[in-house]
């Protein structure tokens, strides 16, 4: 049975494209195959500088799965300067595309924006999209100071929006964290969903082998269960 997962973080820039990027490479193998879409990218940038940060995402995702995608495929929205006016973003379109990418695939991770509730509009957050779909959701949690209020906060969220929160992700993004090892304990006894993997702070993770750091069998069973 094809699974399609929605990959939340605890906030911006957290890790969300890395940890999709594990579970990518932890679940693609010889008898399953996953692909990563990030349907909405928004960007500050400016001309080259928003090509340079959109082929980071897309080619780190392209390259976590022995299918090949084209960047559209991968990321078919690109949004820039956000405030200056107000968006309208095709859900419709976004879905054809999912359809599309069933056919390529057992397993679609899809990776979003921001946090649970980001606002794609002044009125829209992404999450009322991924409820609508009723797709399961994986949390990425950036380890740093503060990091275990968000966590809650968004887990209990995204359980209270009826949908399944089938797991989370750490992602040591301060290597300077002395209470490292205190916090993912405290995250493992008020998360009510087991933790798939810890990535460590690495340089250049996206060139990386990262499932290793992933508990395989258990996120094979999870999505699965689906």
């Amino acid at each position: 049975m094809l699974t399609s997962l929605f990959i939340t973080g605890t906030n911006t820039n957290v890790g969300k494209t890395i940890a999709t990027r594990a579970l990518l490479q932890s679940l693609n193998d010889n008898s399953s195959s996953a692909i990563g879409y990030k349907p909405i990218i928004k960007t500050k940038f400016q001309e080259t500088s928003v090509l340079d940060e959109i082929n980071k995402f897309t080619s780190t995702i392209s390259q976590s799965s022995p299918i090949s995608l084209t960047a559209n495929e991968i990321n078919p929205v690109i949004i820039q300067n956000s405030h200056e006016k107000e968006l309208v973003i095709d859900f419709n379109q976004i879905n054809k595309k999912i359809t599309i990418l069933k056919q390529k695939a057992n397993y679609i991770l899809i990776e979003g924006c921001g946090g649970w509730r980001h606002l794609v509009n002044s009125q829209t957050f992404y999450s009322d999209w991924v409820i609508q779909q009723e797709m399961p959701v994986i949390l990425v949690v950036g380890i740093q100071p503060g990091c275990i209020n968000h966590a809650v906060l968004t887990a209990h969220a995204i359980i209270q929006d009826g949908v399944s929160l089938v797991g989370w992700i750490a992602n040591r993004i301060n290597p300077g964290l002395t209470c490292y090892a205190q916090i993912i304990n405290r995250l493992q006894c008020h998360i009510p969903a087991p933790k798939l993997g810890e990535i460590p702070y690495l340089l250049r993770p996206e060139e990386r082998d990262l499932s290793e750091y992933m508990d395989k069998k258990l996120i094979k069973n999870i999505i699965r269960g689906c």
